[in-house]
């Protein structure tokens, strides 16, 4: 398939035995809020209980790191989402924050244990951000929750753990 092509979904394992945390930023709310509904709905598609997700709204994208880690030190969640928007302006603010994100993100779920889905959109201009996050299958906010289960589910399967968070101690 040419790039930018949906590719149909893979089937998604059950989500209803885990817990699941979305970070979302709020900068660019058109935008994310898309993101966060998206995600919440592949959730519940995939038969994540509603109270076992729980949204976490932050200012910007550069605190989703800081709050993913946050969510993830609780040991309340099996996988965190993670979710926000970056467009290019005219100065390098844009790479500073895009690169800090991505580090962060990938820093707290090695540190952590527990899977983390980047949901981030880093765009050149706010109608690309519009076209990754608008309504249907292509949207990144339901790519990243599609990421998070079946990360749940590997880690679960890895650790041999059946009945707890991969996020706590033993």
């Amino acid at each position: 398939m040419a790039r930018g092509e949906h590719q149909p979904d893979a089937p998604l394992p059950d989500a209803s035995p885990f817990r699941f945390a979305i970070v979302v930023s709020r900068f660019n709310e058109e935008i994310t809020a898309s993101l966060r509904t998206a995600a919440v709905a592949a959730l519940a598609e995939a038969g994540a209980v509603e109270t076992h997700v729980q949204v976490f709204e932050v200012p910007g994208a550069f605190e989703v790191p800081q709050a993913a880690r946050a969510a993830a030190e609780s040991g309340r969640f099996d996988a965190v989402v993670c979710l926000g928007c970056v467009v290019r302006g005219e100065t390098p603010h844009f790479d500073y924050i895009s690169s800090a994100v991505a580090h962060g993100i990938m820093t707290a779920a090695g540190d952590t244990g527990v899977p983390m889905a980047f949901g981030v959109l880093t765009t050149d201009t706010l109608n690309q951000a519009r076209a990754r996050s608008g309504p249907g299958a292509d949207n990144k906010g339901r790519e990243a929750a599609r990421a998070a289960i079946e990360m749940a589910v590997l880690h679960r399967a890895l650790s041999g753990a059946s009945s707890r968070p991969s996020g706590f101690q033993a």
